[in-house]
């Protein structure tokens, strides 16, 4: 199947590198005959799969299948769009009354679009039970309904919900290609850009934050930094502290102001931002607002840690490179010197090891082990050993 020409200013334009895999996507917007009414669109961190799926709403709602110039394109992208839903989770997991009131709305006639459209990122994040109260409403869908469900991959969500969606799997995409979106997009420095690119290994969006913040790229640094600085125990406790607290750091600046935003809001929607005492039968509203800040700052802090695991992976793939001799380009070109400082004096099984340990540490974390215990663990496996 041919991909449709993507124009400079189509929806699709920012899903970079997936012509071939949104194929399906633009054919069931022009020929309504190749329309599903649950798609499910999978594909590694920074693919695109959230851009890809907004794109999809956006087409869906647009006279011209996606012109992106629009109303109802601009308000689709935006998420204002009165027919197109979107939930994206902040929170470890997706709760059931989130996915209950999408329930709700899925079953209701659109108002002034073509069709409901409900987009779920991360549906990974659902638990079985909020899984088998959404494959009930996939089972009976309303004619006018499209469930889009992002992943990614098809694994993460339930088999039942697989088998009733349609499968748009993306791939990662070329980093030069990220590269020139971001000098063609948010006007970076060419070499800045490539430099980016490559270090978010094709992460779109992180890629982006690496180019524009400065402070991103030398916590990024630091990072990468403890492969060469761990000599001892103490320096792979003091370094898994470090990590630990950057995190935490990271995750108080980024939800500190708008946690206090939230629950001022909520006092002044509740009748209570005078600094009076809430009667007990609006407490528990705060106590939920309260719990949800909470697992968000959880997330944040677990994304930060697994964001600093990959770049180190990405380190040490680097230095197998070099071990082997492959001729292919490095991910973090910027420190080829301690990179080649690594390789001569560490042997191949020792790089595999430490990109063993490494792995094994982001399933830690994914299955909530301790993160200073893992990533003390992870600090002492990465400490070098001569070359014999």
């Amino acid at each position: 199947m041919s991909a449709t020409p993507v124009s400079a200013a189509s929806v699709w334009a920012d899903v970079v590198g997936q012509d071939r895999a949104i194929a399906p996507l633009q054919a069931a917007v022009e020929r309504p005959a190749a329309m599903t009414h649950a798609w499910l669109v999978t594909g590694p961190p920074g693919s695109g799969r959230s851009v890809a799926g907004r794109a999809f709403a956006a087409a869906l709602q647009c006279p011209e299948g996606g012109c992106g110039q629009c109303h109802a394109c601009t308000t689709a992208l935006a998420g204002t769009h009165a027919d197109v839903t979107v939930l994206a989770t902040e929170k470890v997991t997706i709760g059931i009354d989130e996915v209950r009131s999408l329930v709700a709305t899925a079953h209701t006639s659109p108002t002034e679009g073509r069709w409901r459209v409900i987009l779920v990122e991360d549906a990974d994040r659902m638990t079985e039970r909020t899984s088998n109260l959404l494959l009930k409403s996939i089972e009976e869908p309303p004619p006018r309904t499209v469930w889009i469900l992002c992943a990614p991959s098809a694994e993460d969500v339930m088999v039942t919900i697989r088998s009733r969606s349609r499968h748009v799997n993306l791939s990662v995409p070329d980093p030069e290609a990220v590269a020139q979106l971001l000098v063609d997009r948010d006007g970076v420095e060419p070499d800045l850009a490539r430099e980016c690119a490559y270090a978010a290994q094709s992460h779109i969006g992180m890629a982006r934050r690496l180019a524009r913040d400065s402070d991103a790229r030398a916590r990024r640094s630091q990072v990468l930094a403890l492969a060469t600085e761990i000599r001892g125990v103490g320096d792979a406790v003091l370094a898994a502290a470090d990590l630990v607290k950057v995190a935490e750091d990271d995750a108080a600046a980024a939800t500190a102001e708008r946690d206090i935003e939230e629950r001022n809001s909520l006092l002044r929607t509740l009748g209570a931002d005078d600094g009076g005492r809430l009667p007990p039968a609006l407490r528990s509203q705060v106590k939920q607002l309260e719990e949800d800040q909470k697992r968000r700052a959880t997330r944040h802090k677990r994304d930060v840690l697994d964001r600093a695991i990959v770049d180190l992976l990405s380190l040490y793939r680097d230095v197998v490179c070099l071990q082997v001799g492959a001729t292919v380009p490095l991910v973090n070109e910027s420190h080829r010197g301690h990179i080649s400082d690594l390789a001569g004096r560490t042997t191949l099984a020792d790089s595999m090891r430490c990109l063993d340990a490494l792995a094994l540490t982001r399933e830690r974390l994914a299955g909530n082990v301790s993160p200073l215990l893992a990533l003390e663990a992870m600090a002492l496996a990465l400490r070098p050993r001569t070359a014999a």
